[in-house]
């Protein structure tokens, strides 16, 4: 019993004596990081940086949404350009001749001359 005591003596003492140059270490490092979280000019620019990232009326949230929203409908507005475009194409090459109106007419609303038949083939 005797010896694992000594034994375990020793090898306390061997970690400590190792561990003790650690230790003085991180608590000059935690010293440092206190004194570092309490240095006013850094607390008042994070309270700022939290203020205007969550709570204010115009916070980074909102403004990030809302530049996501303007995208989408900048998006929106190209896809639109580009309908009207083609739908004024459309209509100036069905005013332009008779026969082009008549060809739409035939085709989409299924109109025909009166001695005409008209057979109706779905795909």
């Amino acid at each position: 019993m005797r010896t694992f005591v000594t034994h375990f003596y020793s090898l306390f003492t061997v970690f400590a004596i190792n561990f003790l140059p650690v230790m003085s270490i991180f608590e000059t490092k935690l010293s440092k990081f206190k004194s570092l979280l309490l240095n006013k000019y850094l607390i008042v620019f994070l309270s700022f940086a939290v203020f205007v990232t969550f709570f204010d009326e115009h916070n980074l949230i909102q403004r990030w949404k809302m530049s996501r929203k303007i995208n989408q409908l900048h998006e929106e507005l190209k896809f639109y350009q580009e309908e009207i475009k083609t739908t004024r194409q459309k209509k100036n090459e069905l005013q332009s001749s008779d026969q082009n109106l008549e060809k739409f007419a035939r085709e989409q609303y299924f109109m025909k001359k009166e001695n005409e038949d008209i057979f109706i083939i779905k795909e």
